[in-house]
């Protein structure tokens, strides 16, 4: 008998506890999007230089260097926004003794506010030395207080959506119980840009830039649960 109320009372306590882990409350889950597509104000390019051969001459890399930096200085871009991102044996100085010949380049980066200014930079720099031009990247200087307005108009949709639904229940809607968030964001892909080549005797005869900037697509989903009543 004793072991009887024993098992009992242990069987009444697992169900207690069970019913209080059980989430009793009603609930509608729903969901918000809020989407927005923006001109990027800020490019990243990549400029590749190599020296060549003219004849016998050989046009180094630091004359390549020094036309393409007044170009940028000309085209009043900031200093923290022109860089050095990779060297291609230019310090080697085995290869350049075992191969006379050998066409040291050289990588730089530049971040553009201005497509504009592109062309006025290349029109500056000898044709021949240009091994490459490449957009590496887009970006929005205003974009995560951007981000930030599309996620709260996003759960703000989602909120309206349920309150429409359980009012048309004749009910209130409660809390919010959880939230989720998906970033569903397309920012455009890098791409080789072409480039013109140009007198640079007259910067006025440089025309702007025809390059298509593509747009950067924000999107953001909130799945948001919320207790209906209370």
């Amino acid at each position: 008998m004793k072991k009887l109320l024993i098992l009992t009372a242990l069987t009444i306590a697992t169900y207690t506890t069970f019913a209080q882990g059980v989430d009793l409350r009603r609930k509608i889950e729903v969901t918000g999007i809020a989407d927005q597509e923006v001109t990027p104000d800020i490019i990243n390019v990549t400029i590749s230089l190599q020296e060549y051969l003219d004849g016998k001459k050989k046009i180094t890399i630091d004359q390549l260097e020094s036309q393409l930096e007044a170009a940028v200085r000309d085209a009043g871009i900031p200093k923290e926004d022109f860089t050095i991102n990779n060297l291609s044996a230019y310090n080697n100085t085995y290869q350049k003794k075992k191969n006379p010949d050998f066409l040291a380049s050289k990588q730089y980066g530049i971040r553009f506010h201005d497509l504009n200014k592109f062309n006025q930079i290349i029109s500056k720099v000898d044709p021949k030395g240009i091994q490459s031009t490449n957009i590496d990247s887009y970006d929005y200087s205003k974009i995560d207080e951007l981000k930030n307005e599309l996620k709260l108009k996003a759960l703000l949709t989602a909120k309206a959506k349920a309150a429409y639904l359980v009012n048309g229940l004749g009910e209130n809607l409660g809390q919010v119980l959880n939230i989720t968030e998906t970033d569903n964001s397309n920012y455009p892909q890098p791409r080789q840009m072409m480039f013109k080549t140009m007198a640079a005797s007259d910067v006025r005869s440089v025309p702007e830039s025809d390059i298509d900037v593509r747009k950067i697509k924000l999107s953001f989903q909130i799945n948001a649960v919320f207790q209906i009543g209370k």
